[in-house]
């Protein structure tokens, strides 16, 4: 049901659009947001509705060895079969592109259908930068979270033809980051268009806010020795005695343990590199990528994201979609629209999220899971939290 749904509802678009169909491309610098959001104007308005309110769950860095005393079971909702005969669809989010995904998919007809109405609704021909590059524009966040989105949609495609149950029987979703947008138009709470919309507002707005405070993010592994809250409290600090207004510097994704993305200022990830021993850091990678994602550094991407939100008819999920900022799935349409927006500044809680998600008693199956998009780093993760359920772990790789 679940992927005739969203079938359905996608070739709708595709014949209302027509094959002329074109969006006229927005223009350059602040403008941008701007007539993104007038173009918004076409969503259709949501009915007022209340978010439920979420208690934030905050954790410490922790690392391999601790003990987690809470049932995180007891925050998923979960089908009373067997759960060998379910299936989890994971998404990845920014990071995952390569110069030539998607080329594999081109065999399957619904995954040309997909990218043919990403380019009408985008304007610009999103395959050919998927599979051409060059990579120095596709790493650029306004094309590449909505190519990666597109990629995972179609990977779908592949999934179904060649495992046929396992969207039908797929009971939760998730995707990290950007993916997380991927899961709630794959699970028919966003209209594919809409969503596509939401996410070049979204990857828009926080390529803009990278440009206004120079910032980026790193990848640490540690220890249980790691004083990974105290180096981010000591590069805070650095950055204010220089003079830095409203510094910022945090975990911006909880990975697995022993291995966090720290994100911030420019001089606080110098201050970080060059003290690692001082706070037992083993290992310091700075990421490819423009900004201080899931940080206070992006405030100014959360509006234009939310106008644009409030102006869809957001449906509640068909199947659970859990959250990056506490792990817990959706209740409803109204949930989304209040808690989505926050993941912009909000640190992605993906360990978490996986404990949620796959926490089983003793003796308990895993449900099969399918990472479907560009690149394997889900499946690689999931492989550090939960072992077992990674045994039943597949890649559709775009």
């Amino acid at each position: 049901m679940l992927f005739r749904v969203f079938h359905r509802r996608l070739h709708r678009i595709l014949r209302l659009l027509g094959t002329d169909a074109k969006v006229p491309p927005v223009s350059s610098g602040t403008e941008k947001v701007k007539e993104l959001l007038e173009n918004a104007a076409t969503f259709e308005d949501i009915k007022s509705s209340d978010a439920n309110d979420v208690n934030d769950w905050a954790t410490l860095p922790y690392v391999a060895g601790t003990y987690i005393t809470r049932d995180q079971s007891k925050k998923a909702a979960r089908p009373k079969i067997d759960p060998r005969e379910t299936n989890v669809i994971l998404f990845p989010g920014q990071g995952a592109q390569y110069v030539g995904m998607g080329s594999k998919l081109l065999k399957f007809p619904g995954a040309r259908d997909i990218f043919a109405l990403a380019n009408d609704v985008l304007g610009y021909d999103l395959l050919k930068i998927c599979i051409e590059g060059p990579k120095s524009k596709l790493d650029q966040t306004k094309y590449c979270q909505p190519a990666v989105m597109v990629t995972s949609l179609a990977a779908l495609e592949q999934l179904r033809e060649e495992r046929p149950n396992a969207i039908e029987n797929c009971f939760a979703t998730a995707g990290f980051s950007l993916g997380e947008l991927t899961a709630l138009v794959f699970a028919g709470a966003i209209p594919f268009d809409k969503g596509l919309r939401l996410v070049q507002i979204r990857a828009e707005a926080m390529q803009l806010a990278s440009q206004q405070t120079k910032s980026g993010m790193a990848t640490v592994l540690f220890g249980a020795d790691g004083r990974i809250g105290d180096a981010c409290k000591e590069a805070k600090n650095w950055c204010i005695e220089k003079g830095i207004e409203n510094p910022d510097c945090r975990v911006a994704n909880y990975l697995y343990p022993g291995c966090k993305v720290l994100a911030g200022n420019e001089e606080a990830l110098k201050y970080l590199e060059a003290n690692t021993k001082r706070f037992n850091i083993r290992r310091l990678k700075r990421l490819p990528v423009s900004g201080a994602f899931h940080t206070d550094l992006m405030q100014t991407a959360v509006e234009p994201f939310s106008t644009a939100l409030r102006k869809i008819k957001v449906e509640d999920p068909i199947i659970n979609v859990h959250s990056n900022v506490d792990g817990k799935y959706y209740k409803n349409a109204g949930h989304i629209v209040g808690q989505l927006p926050k993941q912009i500044v909000r640190p992605v809680k993906w360990e978490q999220l996986l404990h949620i998600m796959y926490e089983r008693k003793q003796g308990e199956h895993f449900p099969r899971t399918f990472e479907c998009g560009p690149g394997k780093g889900l499946k690689a993760i999931l492989k550090q939290v939960n072992a077992k359920a990674w045994d039943s772990a597949l890649n559709v790789e775009a």
